[in-house]
């Protein structure tokens, strides 16, 4: 399989789940920064011009981050990456939602993205703070949920490279104290080797 990635992005999640699960794969850098996700080599393999985008052994295309997690954890059910009750995994998919729909994308990205939700400059100050109040309730939310727990939902599954994401974008990126629990699950999260070898592989280990 080759994963295309960006150093640091939602996909870095990603990119920790092939590790975990140990199967080969080829990482492919693709450098958002430089426009690289719009150039037609791209575009042709994922013409959303996003990451993460799976190229899957038998040629085929997979994007958006819940698909391919959740595709990865079913086709390596021996690595438990979702659980087996239908209650856990609705509550899997729920964190994963919440965390990608709203964390993410209503948050996050209204913070480093303000033009793509306001085209007046003189409203970029606002839209970024209003990202930051939804950033920061969604690490609450997830910090609650996190209460008594190691993980989001009892034992390891793809919702918590999903958290990992931003609350690294949070500790990293935004300099920010993350929540206790969000602190603590960040550090569990970064002492797992598949963690260890990923932030070393795309520039930021320790």
């Amino acid at each position: 399989m080759n994963l295309y990635y960006s150093p640091g992005a939602c996909s870095i999640g990603i990119h920790v789940l092939l590790e975990e699960i140990g199967k080969p794969y080829e990482p492919r850098k693709v450098s958002l920064k430089d426009g690289e996700q719009y150039k037609p080599e791209f575009l042709a393999i994922n013409p959303k011009a996003k990451v993460p985008t799976l190229v899957r052994d038998d040629g085929t295309v997979l994007t958006e981050f819940p698909a391919i997690a959740t595709w990865l954890a079913l086709t390596n059910r021996e690595k438990q990456l979702l659980p087996d009750s239908p209650e856990a995994i609705a509550r899997v998919l729920e964190a994963l939602d919440y965390i990608v729909a709203t964390i993410h994308m209503q948050g996050f990205s209204r913070i480093f993205r303000p033009g793509n939700f306001a085209p007046n400059e003189a409203d970029h100050e606002a839209v970024k703070a209003k990202g930051r109040e939804i950033f920061e309730k969604g690490l609450g939310v997830m910090n609650k949920a996190l209460e008594g727990r190691d993980y989001v939902v009892d034992s390891f599954s793809i919702a918590d490279v999903a958290l990992f994401y931003v609350e690294f974008w949070g500790a990293e990126r935004l300099k920010m104290a993350l929540p206790a629990n969000c602190a603590a699950h960040y550090a569990r999260m970064k002492a797992r080797p598949a963690v260890q070898k990923v932030l070393q592989a795309e520039g930021f280990g320790t």
